[in-house]
């Protein structure tokens, strides 16, 4: 497994990174899941408070008990349950962040989070209160640093304007190039981790029937996989190829994969143990669907 440190903090993280929001904190089998992946050289795990209702980040807990020092850890906030029990409600109040971390960690069994990520973010949040917030949890010592989960622009710039964040978590992939156009290049420039999100387009790189995606349609999609799938090989399955060209960008520090299954582990370490894409490979994935741009948020 390679590591990058994220940004300009002293995490030094693998390039890939493991997603935790689809495993049910009820099969057994997903704590085992856990640790085959840190024996495997994975030591980044992203959560979120919100997944399975806080569930996922006990399920965490239970795994890595006896492990801390071993895991770079990442969580989200901002989003509340309802008192009435009907779902989430967006709140990034200086308020609800600085209670809402001692749950997690208390869910997590930890004494603090390595990165705290802002999970969303609009133009109408109270920005410079929510910076406040996380800088008095880096200060108290329950966080180590933080960063947001966003793909708009005018929110990621006002963060690297107004903020120390470390990271921003966006979605990114052969089928989703919009930061290309001018986000990877400012957080790069500015020392700002990107930690990529659906660098596999939800499975339809990979093994998924193709259907409409962003806006591209079924028929694009599926030219998009197939150029995966001509530059793949036994060695390097498709996962390690899409994977791969996300990998690429200077400005990617991991691919935060979803993880559900031993296969799809083994798959996405071997993203990194088959070796890089040639510039030929690259070409071949670049050309095979344009280019798609922000259209909101910009």
């Amino acid at each position: 497994m390679d590591y990058r440190i994220l940004g300009k903090s002293d995490l030094l993280i693998s390039r890939i990174g493991f997603g935790c929001m689809s495993l049910d904190p009820k099969d057994p089998e997903s704590e085992n899941l856990l640790n085959r992946a840190l024996d495997a050289g994975i030591n980044f795990f992203d959560t979120a408070d919100m997944y399975q209702e806080g569930s996922n980040e006990f399920l965490l807990g239970r795994a890595f008990a006896g492990k801390r020092n071993q895991i770079i850890l990442a969580t989200k906030v901002g989003h509340r349950w309802k008192p009435d029990g009907t779902g989430w409600e967006w709140n990034p109040s200086k308020e609800y962040i600085l209670s809402a971390i001692d749950q997690s960690l208390e869910r997590l069994k930890v004494d603090y989070i390595d990165l705290y990520q802002l999970h969303g973010g609009t133009m109408e949040d109270p920005i410079d209160e929510i910076i406040e917030a996380f800088e008095i949890l880096k200060s108290s010592g329950k966080i180590r640093y933080y960063g947001i989960s966003s793909i708009r622009p005018n929110i990621i710039r006002e963060y690297v304007k107004r903020s120390s964040i470390v990271s921003v978590m966006m979605q990114y992939s052969l089928l989703d190039r919009r930061p290309e156009e001018e986000m990877l290049a400012l957080l790069y420039e500015n020392q700002i981790g990107v930690l990529s999100r659906g660098s596999l387009a939800k499975g339809l790189l990979v093994s998924k029937p193709p259907v409409p995606y962003l806006n591209y349609s079924a028929e694009q999609v599926a030219e998009a996989r197939q150029s995966v799938q001509n530059i793949s090989s036994i060695e390097r399955k498709p996962t390690a190829t899409a994977a791969g060209f996300v990998l690429q960008h200077p400005a990617i520090s991991s691919a935060v994969i979803g993880i559900r299954t031993a296969e799809q582990l083994l798959n996405a370490v071997e993203s990194i143990n088959t070796g890089r894409l040639t510039k030929d490979e690259l070409k071949i994935l670049s050309n095979a669907v344009p280019v798609n741009y922000y259209d909101s948020h910009r």
